[in-house]
């Protein structure tokens, strides 16, 4: 039954995308013939635009599911041409989307406390961290969750914002995950509350014996002055050691994560991207604020994109030590490009590679010194014993 349902959903979803395409094209297409001559050459040639127009027919006449506006069969064409693309990383954004998004990268949002990224496996969203202190980590929503449905609705088809847009919500409402998780038989049915979150994206604390812990939840525009107010703090408490936590990190802005590579860094390449035409453009660091303490950098396989770029510039130099397990691999770059009616699209636009070339797409960043996280053990104790942290606490010590 799950499995019909899911098939249901696919061909809904792809039938809407098709509706929206073709209807939307009659709108611009009609727009067009006032306007402009079109060649043969073109998207919308006569012969597209008269097939369009027998489908149109046909859906006027024979469509019997659903009644759709002007407005979401607009914006169907929008999202049907960016899925068209195959590219998961690829999407289009209204006005209000792009709203929400730009004030989630400010630290504030109303949610449950979790990070969402998109499973390469089964396309579904995962949990790939948990925000301290957040209603996701009262409910003991656990990294790697899949999320299979949102208030019964399949995830099946969805894109990341969609997805995210649904588990967000109002403060004081409630959301019901259906969780796919490791080790469990059956689906977990779990209720979380949303609520105001700020999220930090850099913890500080100063562990035993002189070292200091520096987590990095994401890279958003907050970050930078945050985590050099955590290094300044470290220096100031006359650290011996630096543990750098970018666990399940998912990445976010470029920019951000090359400031802060430029606080630690040695003199050279950070990062260089190339695009389609190969143009190569460069990330440098002046190595004026490079790190004179041992370190080491604790990664996980949900570690990815620009916590990609920090950890393989690290490793290229040769300035600490990565612990853990292999990164995600998104060795991709995309941008958010704002269009004049305040929607936007964000695209994939290159390719990015670590100082000593290493494209990382598809593979990730293996570590220096392997560690499997210990789950059972983490979510069973009190003090939620962390194996992987205790493991980096011990190759620091060594280094020290």
């Amino acid at each position: 039954m799950e499995n019909e349902n899911s098939k249901k959903g696919w061909g809904l979803f792809a039938l809407g995308l098709v509706i929206g395409l073709l209807v939307s094209l009659i709108i611009i297409s009609f727009i067009f013939r006032q306007n402009v001559q079109l060649s043969d050459d073109t998207l919308l040639n006569k012969q597209v635009l008269d097939k369009v127009g027998s489908l149109e027919q046909l859906i006027h006449d024979k469509f019997y599911l659903a009644e759709m506006t002007d407005a979401e069969l607009e914006e169907g064409i929008y999202r049907g041409m960016l899925a068209a693309l195959d590219d998961p990383y690829s999407e289009y954004y209204t006005a209000e989307e792009l709203t929400a998004l730009m004030h989630q990268t400010e630290g504030i949002y109303y949610g449950i406390g979790a990070y969402v990224g998109l499973d390469s496996v089964t396309a579904l969203p995962k949990i790939s961290g948990i925000i301290e202190g957040t209603p996701a980590e009262e409910a003991d929503l656990r990294p790697d969750d899949l999320v299979y449905k949102v208030d019964d609705k399949s995830m099946y088809g969805l894109s990341l914002t969609e997805a995210v847009a649904l588990i967000k919500g109002p403060e004081g409402t409630t959301v019901k995950l259906t969780i796919v998780r490791a080790g469990e038989s059956d689906y977990l049915e779990i209720t979380v509350p949303r609520r105001k979150v700020e999220s930090p994206t850099v913890n500080f604390k100063m562990l035993d014996e002189e070292i200091a812990y520096i987590e990095i939840t994401e890279f958003d525009d907050v970050t930078v002055d945050q985590f050099a107010d955590a290094l300044a703090m470290a220096k100031g408490s006359d650290m011996k050691g630096l543990i750098l936590d970018l666990r399940s990190n998912p990445g976010g802005s470029l920019s951000a994560v090359v400031d802060i590579a430029r606080m630690i860094l040695p003199e050279g390449l950070i990062v260089y991207t190339e695009d389609k035409n190969g143009e190569r453009l460069e990330y440098r660091c002046d190595g004026s604020r490079k790190l004179q303490v041992p370190l080491v950098v604790l990664i996980n396989g949900n570690s990815a994109s620009a916590s990609e770029i920090l950890s393989g510039a690290i490793q290229d130099y040769k300035l600490g030590t990565l612990v853990g397990t292999t990164t995600f691999g998104k060795g991709i770059v995309q941008q958010i490009i704002s269009l004049k009616d305040g929607s936007a699209v964000k695209l994939t636009i290159s390719s990015y590679f670590t100082p000593n070339g290493r494209n990382i797409h598809g593979t990730g960043i293996e570590p220096d010194v392997e560690c499997v996280f210990d789950g059972e053990t983490y979510y069973s104790t009190k003090d939620r014993y962390d194996n992987q942290l205790e493991k980096a606490k011990e190759v620091l010590k060594d280094m020290m």
